[in-house]
């Protein structure tokens, strides 16, 4: 039976998810969807919908596993914090349905599909219709970004470059400040 990685990407009023396998050589996306709350408004309702939502596609779909996209920082701390609960639902489920649940910053995504950890939704959408074969219908920035969560996992499983999921923070190269000096010696006065 072949690996299915489900892929979500977290969102409080719109959480995108897709599944993707590999049949012959070919990568193919099963399902590429989205769990809209917006005409919910109580958020613990919504965080329900999402925790419910994902754990029925994961019993219907049987994945061998899960991969969501960590939420970054933002200007609005209320947003971020929704965020947040939206990826713990997501992940509460996957963990109650005996999965384990792997994180990724979106630049690490971003990378593993474009070769840039700072490239747009669109170049994203655009590498993963070369590499992916799609469902017919067009599919949301949500769906997409999902897709490329499930991408990345998929790719760090075979040890691709650029796929690290190594805990640093998501704007850093390396870790540590060591480091940063090492390979910058020009930005560091007075040494």
């Amino acid at each position: 039976m072949p690996d299915i990685i489900l892929g979500i990407d977290p969102g409080s009023r719109n959480t995108g998810y897709a599944l993707l396998t590999e049949e012959n050589g070919k990568l193919i996306a099963l399902r590429c969807d989205v769990i809209r709350m917006a005409d919910i408004d109580d958020h613990a309702e919504r965080l329900q919908v999402i925790f419910d939502k994902v754990s029925a596609i994961i019993r219907s779909n049987k994945p061998t596993s899960c991969a969501v996209e960590t939420p970054v920082y933002g200007v609005d701390p209320m947003a971020m914090l929704k965020l947040g609960r939206a990826q713990a639902a997501a992940m509460l489920a996957i963990t109650n349905n005996g999965l384990p649940a792997v994180e990724y910053f979106p630049k690490v995504v971003k990378k593993s599909i474009t070769g840039n950890g700072n490239a747009s939704k669109e170049q994203v959408a655009f590498m993963l219709n070369k590499m992916v074969k799609l469902p017919d219908e067009k599919l949301s920035n949500d769906a997409t970004d999902a897709l490329a969560v499930a991408w990345c996992h998929m790719m760090k499983g075979r040890g691709i470059p650029g796929s690290s999921n190594k805990k640093t923070h998501q704007n850093n190269k390396k870790g540590d400040w060591a480091s940063f000096v090492a390979d910058n010696p020009d930005r560091v006065k007075g040494m």
